[in-house]
């Protein structure tokens, strides 16, 4: 339950601070006194959207404290889950700092917007004065249905499966248009393909390559350019060989005079022998080229397909060329192999659909089932609230869509009278008749949904004399097994109330404030009577105060 509400420099509010008991609470006070502002409070330490408007002076934060008894059994594993502090006196507060950031604590431990609205959310159910006209939303209809037939953990499986099931249709599309676009390069691509690969260009040196072309594209001049040499050094009269072996001979008488004449012979020696091989090599490689025309005509060939292929790829050698035909096959191989993927995630999806559909069954067969109880449990409170011909139709239909929420479409159907015919609840229902309905759906949801604390904003809208009397009778029943907050211009309601608390303005230093005051009993007396009577209160508004009270 709400035990304590504290509240510093919000709206009109300077400072306040109210306690709360278990049981009924009325809060009262004449239009525009500032009740909404304590809703506004209410609903922003719960976790709605902060508005820097709110603050009151921009000078300084403002501190919206909230203080729970909570139980136990019922909440320590939903704060384990949310790895906070458990505390059977919990305490949440919100701060909006000037800057127009906004902070959130749970037992003083941070928490973000999102864990302080899903703690919240197994707190306090809160009825606004517009609320009603969720009433004519098929998606609170279903929620109503969901409540009664405890579908939450099936929703929360269907939910997670419907997003499984949608992920693998975006990858599925995602990989069809891939194919798409990627079979439209498929042809060009495998064309670049096959012509590297029928170039052979793995271990192709194109130096040595274009080496062996230049020899035989040269075998004539390197020939005869050889066969001269060959015959320079070694014609019988005056070849170079023959010179300098004849010089080499006369050295040889010299050896014995000195040694330096030695040295020239030894020296003479080395070129002859150098010589001599260089004159072998020269004979080795005159009679090693052929000419041979299919053969050059082969590597002139393979040339000209390799500087081809450098020109339409934009690279400079056989290395970079052998990298992109490695690329396009790896391309070719992704496309030829998406209609396998793409074959097996479609299992994978037809699966999902199954399940999905089965959860949504399931879900259609739940609702369908608490239907008939709905129905009586809201046509008896209507009952006792002065509609006894009251009457709904629920037309639950399953559809082949994937909703949120499943996959039914609901139509509810409303008639308040004997003898006529069953409308849409907007078309139908009064302003007085729709302040009911949402009462009897919040007294059947709470059998069900067993929150700790609700809060009715103006629930009597529409209501008077007779049935405010029962619409007291309920609500005060309801306070019996949780916390009831009934914010109300009603003398019926405020009365029945275990507490009372009067929101107020008041002129403090020539600035206009909400105040909260928990009124006793004999102010309780003049607060009722002025809602009787207004503010010259007669005997008889007293009396009936004093009557309403007891």
């Amino acid at each position: 339950m709400l035990s304590k509400l504290s509240i510093k420099n919000f709206a009109l509010i300077d400072d306040v601070c109210v306690e709360f008991t278990s049981g009924l609470t009325s809060i009262t006070g004449e239009t525009g006194a500032g009740k909404s502002i304590i809703l506004g409070a209410l609903s922003l330490v719960l976790g709605k959207r902060a508005d820097l408007n709110s603050i009151r002076n921009n000078a300084l934060k403002c501190i919206i404290e909230a203080e729970f008894i909570l139980e136990k059994s019922r909440f320590l594993i939903l704060f384990n889950d949310f790895e906070l502090d458990f505390d059977t006196h919990t305490i949440i507060r919100r701060e909006l700092l000037p800057s127009g950031k906004s902070r959130a604590f749970i037992n003083d431990t941070p928490v973000t917007l999102s864990q302080l609205q899903s703690i919240s959310n197994h707190l306090v159910d809160i009825h606004s004065q517009h609320e009603t006209l969720s009433l004519f939303s098929e998606t609170y209809q279903l929620e109503i249905l969901d409540v009664l037939a405890g579908n939450l953990e099936l929703l929360e499986t269907y939910s997670e499966k419907l997003k499984d099931y949608k992920e693998v249709s975006e990858t599925i599309s995602a990989l069809v248009y891939k194919k798409e676009s990627a079979s439209k390069e498929l042809d060009y691509n495998t064309f670049l393909y096959d012509e590297l690969v029928e170039a052979n260009l793995k271990n192709t040196n194109q130096d040595v390559l274009e080496e062996t072309y230049s020899k035989l594209n040269n075998t004539e001049v390197i020939q005869e350019t050889l066969t001269s040499v060959n015959g320079l050094l070694n014609e019988d009269q005056y070849g170079a060989l023959n010179v300098l072996k004849e010089t080499r001979n006369l050295l040889v008488k010299l050896n014995t005079v000195s040694s330096d004449f030695g040295n020239l012979y030894e020296r003479l020696n080395s070129v002859i022998i150098e010589m001599d091989d260089v004159s072998e090599e020269i004979v080795n490689l005159s009679s090693s080229i052929e000419a041979d025309p299919s053969l050059l005509n082969e590597i002139n060939e393979k040339i000209q397909t390799i500087y081809k292929l450098q020109q339409k790829h934009t690279v400079a050698t056989i290395s970079e060329l052998v990298e992109i035909q490695e690329l396009l096959e790896e391309k070719i191989e992704i496309t030829n192999n998406l209609d396998g993927e793409i074959e097996k995630l479609e299992i994978f999806q037809e699966n999902l659909n199954k399940t999905v559909k089965n959860l949504a069954n399931k879900i259609h067969k739940k609702r369908l089932s608490v239907i008939p109880t709905l129905k009586n449990k809201l046509t008896s409170i209507l009952n006792d609230l002065g509609m006894p011909n009251a009457a709904f139709k629920f037309e639950l239909t399953p559809t082949t869509i994937f909703k949120k929420n499943g996959t039914d479409s609901l139509l509810l159907l409303f008639t308040a009278n004997k003898g006529h015919n069953f409308g849409p609840l907007n078309k139908v229902a009064s302003g007085g008749e729709l302040s009911r309905i949402m009462l009897s759906i919040k007294a059947v949801i709470a059998q069900y949904k067993k929150l700790p604390t609700a809060i009715f904003d103006e629930i009597d809208s529409g209501i008077s004399g007779e049935i405010a009397y029962k619409m007291a009778e309920i609500l005060k029943e309801m306070s019996l097994t949780m916390q009831m907050f009934a914010i109300t211009h009603l003398p019926q309601l405020a009365a029945v109330g275990n507490q009372q608390i009067k929101i107020f303005k008041e002129d403090v230093n020539h600035i206009t404030e909400t105040k909260l005051k928990t009124l006793t009993k004999e102010e309780r007396i003049t607060e009722i009577a002025e809602m009787i009577g207004g503010k010259n209160k007669s005997i008889s508004a007293i009396n009936q105060a004093k009557e309403l009270l007891n």
